[in-house]
């Protein structure tokens, strides 16, 4: 009898870590549209709308930021590609929000264009983890041929 490792089926994400992805996205994708609104208005209310929505998005992040690193040192060591791209997507995400979160807190002139370029690329990481997160997981089952 051998055993042989393959590919099992496609692990969801846990429940309240998959509520915890459902936030970045949206947040920081309306921080994006509302620097877009301040772009096209000068209205200074957008700009305030903008870093209102980046924080919302850095503090649900860095839950799933947590969860995310948590599930990379739980996965076995053969299996950790998924969840280590998983992961760095996720901090580059936070990272680059948190330069955002900076570059809003100046005055709402000043914002522009840096903001406008760091929410767009912040808004398309928090798609990419959102994807790859819901996506799935693959583990990994022992296969047994008998001989």
């Amino acid at each position: 009898m051998v055993a042989i490792s393959v590919p099992g089926p496609l692990r969801p994400l846990h429940p309240l870590h998959a509520i915890l992805l459902a936030f970045p996205f949206p947040l920081f994708l309306g921080a994006l549209l509302s620097d877009l609104a301040y772009r096209a208005s000068f209205q200074v209310q957008w700009a305030n709308f903008s870093s209102w929505l980046i924080a919302g998005g850095l503090l649900v992040g860095a839950f799933a930021l947590l969860w995310a690193l948590v599930n990379l040192i739980r996965s076995g060591t053969g299996r950790k590609r998924r969840p280590a791209l998983y992961f760095i997507v996720l901090l580059a995400m936070w990272v680059l929000g948190f330069v955002n979160a900076f570059v809003h807190a100046k005055d709402a002139w000043a914002t522009m264009p840096e903001g406008l370029f760091l929410s767009a690329i912040t808004a398309l990481l928090a798609l990419v983890a959102a994807w790859i997160g819901y996506s799935g997981f693959r583990t990994r089952e022992v296969a047994r041929a008998v001989e």
